[in-house]
């Protein structure tokens, strides 16, 4: 059935600090710490909302000095770009979608996404922390401008990369995965993958692997694997997996797939939550 579906939790986490907790707690006074994905996770469809309001509230009651500091600070160095904007409480950062620009400014203190605008927002007080990575935010922003794609485009035409992304691209779209016929994956469960991140394996069809032909995609392949089939893992799926202690090691890696790590799983709590937010997005459930 097709069904548009929020996810039923978020995540935040802020520095700490005994006053600020005691503030969280008591606006959001069904949020629980999660010692796996060390934040606080707010119940609700409309939690997004509520912890960006809150992150705004909070940006505001950081001390004066601080705010006072970070203005100083851009006064005096400041970051000249296109992509930001300085505004009565901060700063604001809009550029052409990319995923390393958003992962760089999440981890902004009291950085916000403000999706009427459609621009970052970042308060003064947060300035040392911009300036230490706007480096990579800004190249990142150039590297996604559709020009600076089109040109890379036209310079990959006709060359051996541009045939071999093509062909990886429509190995993708098959949604397979081979996998050691003695030592099948979970299915129905989040699993990390050398060839595609953390997957769900929804099936083994038990069709034997021609290695010779897919040796391209999957080098470590041998004679006695077998198809699975595989989908995205869901932003809820994601959040209910257990992190594995330790990462993997050489077998787990050789046979391509095990149970993904804590920052394996954050990455791809990421970017599932930008994928199930897209307007538009419906979800197969």
């Amino acid at each position: 059935m097709n069904e548009a579906v929020e996810p039923s939790q978020e995540t935040v986490s802020f520095p700490f600090d005994r006053m600020t907790v005691s503030r969280f707690r008591q606006t959001f006074p069904n949020a629980r710490w999660n010692d796996t994905l060390l934040a606080w996770t707010v119940p609700g469809k409309t939690a997004r909302k509520r912890i960006d309001r809150w992150l705004a509230s909070e940006a505001d009651r950081r001390a004066p000095y601080e705010e006072e500091r970070g203005r100083d600070a851009y006064e005096f160095e400041p970051i000249l770009s296109p992509y930001l904007q300085v505004y009565d409480r901060g700063f604001r950062i809009r550029t052409p979608f990319s995923r390393t620009v958003v992962d760089e400014i999440r981890q902004i203190p009291f950085s916000r996404w403000n999706g009427e605008e459609r621009v970052w927002e970042i308060p003064f007080a947060s300035y040392d922390d911009l300036q230490h990575r706007w480096q990579t935010i800004e190249e990142a922003a150039k590297r996604s401008e559709p020009e600076e794609r089109r040109r890379r485009a036209e310079a990959r035409k006709g060359t051996e990369e541009e045939a071999k992304a093509k062909r990886k691209t429509s190995e993708r779209r098959k949604k397979r995965l081979p996998v050691p016929s003695d030592d099948f994956p979970p299915l129905e469960r989040p699993v990390a993958t050398t060839a595609y991140g953390i997957v769900v394996l929804t099936e083994i069809t038990g069709e034997f692997v021609d290695a010779d032909q897919v040796a391209e995609h999957y080098p470590d392949v041998a004679d006695d694997h077998v198809w699975a089939q595989w989908r995205a893992a869901t932003l809820e799926e994601l959040v209910h997996t257990w992190p594995a202690r330790t990462g993997p090691g050489d077998y787990e890696r050789l046979r391509g797939w095990w149970q993904p790590t804590l920052d394996e799983l954050r990455a791809a709590r990421s970017s599932a939550k930008y994928r199930e937010r897209r307007p538009g997005r419906r979800k197969i459930i």
